[in-house]
């Protein structure tokens, strides 16, 4: 299962084969109920940047206590540029746990 918005496909939270190529970041507790209302990724709610990617790419956005996927997004910098940041927009949100692929997809 795959998403199209701002005419790229992206691959849906529900597409659990496709969501384990990603690179992924993980962010704490606290940025949840923003990503999940459609919030970009800022830099200061990122706890882990594991593995190495560059700017442009799509990412899985992982909760730091389960390690839930709850979001993919498209990195506005390289990993090693995302650990230097201490603050600013890391990533695009681009699908969320709760938007409305998400319960399109949950529905069929």
């Amino acid at each position: 299962m795959a998403i199209s918005t701002g005419g790229q496909l992206f691959p849906s939270l529900l597409n659990e084969e496709l969501l384990g190529t990603l690179s992924s970041i993980v962010v704490d507790m606290g940025a949840i109920p923003h990503i999940c209302n459609g919030a970009d990724i800022m830099r200061p709610g990122i706890k882990e940047i594991p593995g190495e990617f560059q700017s442009g790419v799509v990412l899985l956005v992982k909760d730091i206590k389960f390690g839930k996927p709850i979001a993919i997004c498209v990195a506005e910098a390289s990993s090693e540029s995302m650990r230097a940041m201490s603050r600013g927009r890391a990533a695009r949100n681009v699908h969320y746990v709760g938007d409305r692929f998400w319960e399109a997809l949950k529905k069929a």
